[in-house]
């Protein structure tokens, strides 16, 4: 089983795309700052991911999700979370 994630720095505006066997364990890698790549952008929120039974599935879903159609889908599901976000406070101050 194969994994393709984005994460998210929640410092910064960077979304990584990766490929994985174990997920949780990758995750942590990018956060405790065990990956060169990324090290400078953490840490991260995953934000997408989905599972796969082949590699050569994984890879062809990592393409696309690193295309410009790709990250136009990444960004849209964190302008979603922000939107979420400001209904949320938006609601919240309503109420008071």
């Amino acid at each position: 089983m194969f994994f393709v994630y984005a994460i998210k720095s929640k410092i910064r505006s960077y979304i990584y795309v990766g490929l994985t066997k174990d997920l949780n364990e990758r995750i942590n890698r990018h956060n405790n700052g065990r990956e060169k790549t990324t090290k400078p952008y953490k840490p991260f929120k995953l934000i997408y991911f989905e599972r796969f039974r082949t590699r050569i599935e994984a890879r062809k879903k990592k393409k696309y999700l690193k295309s410009g159609i790709g990250k136009e889908f990444l960004k849209e599901i964190t302008d979603a979370e922000v939107a979420k976000l400001v209904d949320a406070l938006d609601s919240k101050s309503s109420l008071a």
